[in-house]
């Protein structure tokens, strides 16, 4: 099978190291959308059921279930799978290389602004 266009432009992409973390991001979140909508339609939950037994908006289900979203707290995916009678598993890997990355995100450098001490 010929590769498409698509294909040859992805592998291109995929050189940048910037671009080939950001899309396997994007696959992690994706895995975990994916599964927290399967896991609620085979329990046979509308979003909206389903926010109604965690006491939360349709909305947050929605955010939770959305790929794009990266803000899944431990905590509340352990909520959605107590209700869904299911268990949440977090794994925790060493990179290809052999070291592990520095986080998954960007860090933001933090700077304390400190202010002289008045003298009396």
């Amino acid at each position: 099978m010929s590769k498409t266009d698509f294909d040859l432009f992805l592998e291109e992409q995929l050189c940048d190291p910037g671009f080939a973390e950001r899309f396997k991001r994007a696959g992690e979140a994706w895995d975990v959308a994916l599964q927290l909508a399967a896991l609620r339609e085979k329990a046979g939950l509308s979003q909206k059921d389903l926010a109604r037994k965690l006491k939360t908006s349709q909305q947050q289900i929605s955010r939770l279930e959305s790929p794009r979203y990266e803000g899944h707290s431990l905590s509340m995916l352990r909520r959605v799978a107590k209700v869904l009678h299911a268990r949440v598993r977090v794994v925790l890997e060493a990179d290809e290389a052999g070291k592990a990355g520095a986080l998954a995100e960007t860090t933001v450098p933090y700077r304390v602004r400190r202010t002289a001490a008045k003298h009396t």
